[in-house]
């Protein structure tokens, strides 16, 4: 019997047509998913301030051709063993795969663990498309380690050169383009195209989303609805002003600890991160573990909030929420547990309550959040003097940062896991994103007041003076985190690229009491949303809580599987006695409405 063809049998007009017009599309689509996020950092011919990095780079490596030429004779040698290995899987494949007659050598270059660009078969079974991998791996590498071990760079331009030359990598990789991804190619010939026309109609959508910049589908939009299948915990809205809204949470249990728990998560996202959904959440799962729980749900800012500072968010946001809580459970003292930059703020209110002598955070958990910045990972490239300047010019019409900003941002420090394979999958393949509730959420971002957001970047990220004591004043108060003597648990996350966690170790630094540090699997969203009943990741500990990260991470023991066991375990001796369960309602304030919420329904786009 005859061979099955390949591929089936196409219309060559049909095809060429669809094929012509994509290619009119495709430089404009590579285009705009190159383009620096626009409210990044403002507008002008380098609004990321790149140029100077790289034009000092370049300097440097010309002042060192012997460098340069030793780099240039690897890279010839690696390509002509890659020649050889090519030649010798072509003599496999002809003679059948057959391993006895011709033994396929190893590859020169592998993709790293977790690489999922050359996942398709053809990228390791098809010899065209290995040597096509293996050539792009071998001199994306050689750039990369040629560029980032320069010497003579300071330490943030060499930073700087290292994250855009990776960029750069990442963007020109072969599966980003139709004549050098198998699997484009088979999709192309077996659909005569159409995945390309529908590629250009997902592109087309996703620009008039954008309103005119474009916002790649990452999650279907259509798929969740908060108060349906995310943000489901049961609970009322006790309180709100300009910047909050609080949510006191349904009891599950019949006693319930009697300090109750306020959870603060980050601005410019929504509480519900916490919330995912039944099996997900972490507030649903805290409230089976008997405690009374309530979550600040911030606002999503616009031009009638464009004046509010950082002190209005520490004021009106975290204080104004124990005070509501207070009023609601007739508790004065509570435990407080911060988010991302949601911790970062709880650290500021630890020592602006110390400043003033309020010891009303009893127990504070901070969620891979910084303290101290210096060592804040790649989100540094983003953030100096020009930038900052630029970010500044660029929110003074409208007195706030849109939400789609750090969204992009964010996404550019995993290119090729949040850029780039949505590419891929939208606009080459014309594929649907399916439903993720943890990418519908990631794309839920919120707008930032520029007064709020410009102190935040420069206090903390450029200047690192939140752990000078003193040096930052909120309300009238200097903060000196040295006063904090509450416990504090510390988690970060191993594989987190927005809170590094060697830089969150570093808090253990700066506040004076007793501080558990844990670390845990995965990144900045997995890693915190694990709950026990997935038996996912791994968490480690070391008890005897050594002074150095190096140090700890030697002698910590691996736990498997969720950390939130041995935080209930620490968190439960700060947390008193057990009291009657509390409605909301019962105390002083009235329900305002059902949770979720109106604040976390608005959306910035």
């Amino acid at each position: 019997m005859a061979a099955e063809p390949r591929f089936p049998a196409y219309d060559p007009a049909e095809f060429s047509r669809q094929l012509a017009e994509y290619t009119q599309a495709a430089q404009t689509m590579f285009a705009e998913v190159m383009k620096a996020p626009s409210g990044a950092a403002g507008r002008g011919l380098d609004p990321l301030n790149a140029a100077p990095a790289m034009q000092e780079a370049a300097t440097r490596l010309s002042m060192s051709p012997a460098r340069l030429m030793q780099a240039n004779l690897q890279l010839w040698q690696q390509h002509m063993q890659l020649w050889q290995q090519m030649a010798a899987s072509m003599a496999a494949q002809a003679q059948g795969n057959d391993r006895s007659v011709a033994p396929v050598p190893p590859p020169i270059a592998e993709p790293e663990p977790g690489d999922r660009r050359f996942r398709h078969p053809d990228w390791q079974e098809n010899a065209l498309f290995d040597y096509i991998k293996q050539s792009y791996l071998i001199t994306s590498r050689w750039l990369v380690d040629t560029m980032s071990g320069l010497e003579g760079l300071d330490a943030q331009t060499a930073k700087k050169v290292n994250f855009y030359t990776r960029q750069f990598a990442d963007a020109f990789a072969p599966s980003n383009f139709v004549w050098t991804n198998p699997e484009v190619l088979r999709a192309t010939y077996e659909s005569q195209g159409r995945n390309l026309a529908q590629g250009i109609e997902n592109f087309k959508r996703d620009m008039e989303r954008g309103k005119g910049e474009l916002r790649i589908t990452m999650s279907d939009p259509d798929a969740f609805e908060l108060g349906v299948n995310l943000a489901t915990t049961p609970g009322k809205v006790v309180f709100q002003n300009e910047l909050i809204q609080l949510i006191q949470f349904e009891p599950v249990t019949e006693q319930v600890h009697r300090t109750p728990i306020v959870m603060i998560p980050a601005w410019i996202n929504k509480y519900y991160i916490l919330d995912l959904n039944q099996k997900k959440s972490f507030i649903r799962w805290a409230l089976g573990q008997g405690y009374t729980v309530f979550a600040v749900s911030w606002v999503n800012p616009d031009e009638t909030l464009a004046q509010k500072t950082f002190d209005d968010y520490l004021v009106e946001g975290v204080i104004a929420a124990l005070d509501a809580i207070e009023a609601a459970t007739g508790e004065h003292e509570v435990s407080a547990v911060g988010y991302c930059i949601g911790g970062t703020m709880l650290a500021v209110a630890l020592g602006y309550l110390a400043g003033i002598g309020d010891q009303r955070i009893k127990a504070a958990t901070m969620l891979t959040a910084q303290v101290d910045f210096s060592e804040p990972g790649d989100l540094s490239v983003f953030i100096d003097e020009k930038q900052l300047d630029n970010l500044d010019q660029m929110m003074g019409d409208k007195g706030y940062l849109e939400g789609q900003a750090m969204f992009t941002t964010f996404n550019m420090l995993r290119a090729n896991d949040l850029i780039w394979s949505f590419f891929v999958n939208n606009y080459l393949l014309g594929k649907e994103a399916k439903p993720f509730d943890l990418l519908h959420w990631n794309s839920d971002a919120t707008r930032m007041p520029r007064r709020m957001h410009l102190f935040y970047l420069r206090q903390m990220y450029l200047h690192n003076n939140l752990v000078k004591p003193g040096v930052v004043e909120l309300a009238g108060v200097p903060i000196d985190l040295t006063k904090v003597t509450v416990p504090v648990y510390l988690e970060a996350c191993r594989e987190d690229h927005i809170a590094p966690f060697r830089s969150v170790f570093k808090a253990r630094h700066n506040f004076s009491g007793p501080v558990r540090f844990l670390l845990a699997g995965s990144g900045h969203i997995a890693g915190v949303i694990n709950p026990p009943d997935a038996n996912k990741y791994q968490y480690w500990r070391n008890d005897d809580e050594p002074w150095e990260v190096d140090a700890w991470l030697k002698g910590a023991t691996e736990h498997p599987g969720s950390w939130w066991p041995d935080w209930q375990a620490w968190l439960a001796q700060h947390s008193g006695d057990m009291v009657p369960a509390r409605k909301p309602g019962d105390g002083k304030l009235s329900v305002i409405e059902d949770a979720p919420g109106s604040f976390v329904k608005v959306r910035s786009a």
